[in-house]
């Protein structure tokens, strides 16, 4: 027993205590005798001139972040390690670029050159060291998707040359090359938006796009891609659909066509499917022995193009094939800009979600390895990968997780890994193109519904969510059928504007709650949530868990009302009643009414007495404190009609007020104190003070007296300064 107080005593000892003793401040005092506001002697000019005082030097630092890290690389350390990195990563681009090539609805060969410039371009102008720019199969298909629209099928339907009775067949190079075009166009687009948002600091904008919405709207967008795959696995001939509802019209046209199946290309598919996925279940499983991933999809390249040559599988089993590959590089050619108008809101869309993957998992990689990126420079950096290369030929690239997974595992520091990957792509395209024409297309379909697996998985956040957190649920759901139903563009809209939604419900719906004190503390949590809490006597604290604003300042007001327990208008009424019953007891009576009301705490006795006798006492200067409600009204003291006399409002939550919602605040302040509760404010942040001035918040009856910088200060003012008990 001795040992334990001992042990109890040495505790006390060591914990760190916290004493202070100070008189109550209210905000009139802190003002005048604690606060002094600095002087900015500053003007607009000189603002001005220190914002644009910035060297040349500097500039070009920030606009080429190659220049701070190139000069200073440590080649003995970090070049065998980019070297590898990047030549596994290239392997992996390669095959991926040819495959999102068939999502943006263009040919293969441009999936390379976007594997190529945006790559070569993101290590000049890129702050993250890790990420793997290039084609992605998100953007892709929102690509794929307006190509289709602008360039549908219809447009280039010709007659054969050699006679009139055959049906008409699609101009197959006509088609493409009008959606090229316009795949270009929407790239170009789509980089001018980005350097613009760059440039004005809008890389918060991100922001907007919240985790499971992101998570709901890349697991649709995986949907969205299988379905869209299908057809290649399968080697059914139909039609390319876009916009609400295609996901639904491409599974039902493969479906109702499932007869016309190619089993050779469904047997050669599958097998490429469960090779690739058993490989990469042996990386995923074998990651920290194996020194670089297995390469499986430049395995299933190579071998299906060797298959496909070697049995003639496009002559003889009508499979089909990648195609023509030019060899070489195109000259840059100017976009055809009669085709902007159309794209305008398309390329807003492509644009904020290709920054938010890119941004996202730049921001990962850098946390793990202690380094930052700028969000603003990023911005900048897809945008000029984008407007530069659509010049090239190019179509819209962000970057891809499961290269970038590939970069960072095997040993990448650098941005030189992305630009020895971009390389063995441009070997590829200057050099070797023509051996992969041979290529089958069900081998390229595997491979996208492949490392598609990653998104599937997020199917796994819904149980979470549910336990954790029920609207952010919501969210997700919300992204995934709304993206999977009306298409990616429509369903982001849609899932962002529900997603602001729910800010706007949280606010209206916060936790509101009266506060009591916890002896020996000078805490003050829920009353209804903890038993050690205890309220004042005759002194509510409200507490609510939002900011006050136009579309939730009228449900602050009934809540304050009807967790206080004290409604004005009700008191009102009550008082009005009581009136009229000392009236009535009054008249029936010929001597004075006395009624007396002992208030010990200011010793102090209140005579009611009736009019007559009042106005004779007035008359002898004896009587001075009454209350008159009107001409015939008596002046009367009786017991308050409420137990309440004060009210604390705790702003700790708040963090701005606009004009409708000090309105509020002021008018339910007056509306108590005709009934004689007082309200006062206490915990308002500095900042929310200044937006009071500026409302003009503290005129009239509103001083600064009745803001208080803690909750125990307003509590303390009111206990020793309890408002006169009248009606």
């Amino acid at each position: 027993m001795m040992q334990e107080e001992a042990a109890a005593r040495d505790d006390a000892d060591t914990q760190l205590m916290y004493r202070i003793e100070r008189p109550v401040y209210d905000e009139a005092f802190i003002r005048s005798q604690l606060l002094h506001r600095k002087e900015n002697s500053t003007t607009l000019r000189q603002k001005l001139a220190q914002r644009l005082r910035c060297s040349a030097k500097a500039a070009a630092l920030s606009f080429l972040p190659i220049l701070t890290w190139l000069p200073a690389y440590p080649v003995k350390q970090y070049l065998f390690q980019d070297v590898v990195s990047g030549l596994s990563t290239g392997v992996v681009q390669l095959p991926q670029g040819l495959a999102y090539a068939m999502l943006a609805a263009v040919p293969p060969v441009y999936g390379l050159y976007s594997s190529f410039y945006p790559v070569l371009l993101y290590t000049f102008f890129g702050t993250s060291r890790h990420i793997s720019v290039g084609t992605f199969a998100v953007i892709s298909l929102m690509i794929g998707g307006v190509a289709v629209r602008e360039a549908p099928d219809s447009m280039f339907y010709t007659l054969p040359a050699n006679g009139s009775n055959m049906s008409a067949v699609v101009d197959v190079e006509a088609r493409d090359a009008r959606r090229v075009q316009v795949a270009v166009v929407l790239t170009t687009l789509v980089g001018i938006i980005q350097i613009v948002l760059g440039l004005l600091r809008f890389g918060f904008v991100a922001i907007y796009l919240t985790e499971p919405l992101v998570r709901g709207f890349t697991t649709a967008a995986a949907v969205q891609v299988v379905v869209s795959q299908l057809k290649y696995l399968l080697g059914v001939k139909t039609k390319r659909f876009s916009g609400p509802l295609s996901a639904i019209y491409s599974v039902q046209a493969v479906f109702s066509d499932i007869s016309s199946t190619n089993v050779t290309t469904l047997i050669l598919g599958l097998a490429c499917l469960v090779f690739l996925y058993v490989v990469k279940d042996l990386n995923e499983r074998f990651k920290k022995k194996l020194p670089i991933p297995v390469p499986g999809e430049i395995i299933v390249v190579i071998v299906s193009t060797g298959v496909s040559y070697g049995l003639s599988l496009s002559d003889d089993y009508r499979v089909d094939v990648v195609g023509k590959i030019p060899t070489g590089l195109v000259p840059p050619a100017a976009p055809l800009f009669s085709l902007l108008p159309n794209l305008v809101t398309d390329s807003f869309t492509v644009a904020i979600v290709g920054f938010s993957m890119g941004i996202s998992l730049a921001k990962t990689f850098a946390l793990k390895h202690n380094y930052s990126v700028d969000g603003n420079q990023e911005l900048i950096a897809l945008g000029l990968c984008n407007f530069i290369s659509s010049f090239f030929q190019t179509f819209a690239i962000t970057c891809s997780m499961s290269r970038s997974l590939v970069q960072e595992s095997t040993g990448g520091k650098t941005q030189i890994a992305g630009l020895l990957a971009s390389l063995v792509v441009l070997l590829v395209v200057v050099a070797i193109g023509f051996v992969f024409q041979p290529l089958p297309q069900t081998a390229l379909a595997a491979i996208i519904m492949v490392n598609l697996l990653g998104m599937f998985k997020q199917f796994r956040d819904i149980p979470t969510l549910w336990r954790t957190s029920k609207i952010e649920l919501a969210i997700w759901l919300v992204a995934f059928t709304a993206s999977v139903l009306l298409g990616l563009d429509y369903g982001l809209l849609v899932a962002i504007t529900f997603a602001i939604l729910t800010v706007i419900y949280r606010t209206q719906s916060p936790k509101n709650a009266i506060l009591g004190y916890v002896p020996g503390t000078g805490l003050y949590c829920d009353v209804d949530e903890y038993e050690e809490a205890a309220e004042w006597e005759g002194i509510k604290i409200f507490h609510s868990n939002s900011s006050i604003y136009f579309a939730n300042s009228e449900l602050y007001v009934n809540a304050l009302k009807e967790k206080t327990g004290v409604n004005p208008a009700h008191l009102q009424a009550a008082r009005k009643a009581r009136i009229k019953q000392r009236q009535k007891a009054n008249g029936s009576q010929k001597s004075p009414l006395k009624i007396r009301v002992d208030d010990k705490t200011q010793g102090v006795t209140h005579e009611v007495l009736s009019y007559n006798h009042t106005a004779e006492e007035q008359r002898n200067g004896q009587l001075e404190d009454r209350h008159s409600e009107s001409d015939t009204e008596e002046a009367i003291f009786l017991e308050p009609l409420s137990s309440v006399h004060s009210i604390v409002l705790d702003w700790t939550p708040a963090s701005f007020i606009d004009s409708v919602g000090a309105k509020a605040i002021k008018q339910v302040i007056k509306e108590f104190a005709a009934v004689d509760v007082r309200v006062v404010i206490a915990s308002c942040s500095r900042s929310l003070l200044s937006e009071l001035d500026t409302l003009q918040f503290f005129t009239g009856f509103m001083t600064p007296e009745m803001m208080f910088p803690t909750v125990h200060d307003a509590v303390l003012h009111c206990q020793h300064s309890s408002p006169t008990k009248t009606l």
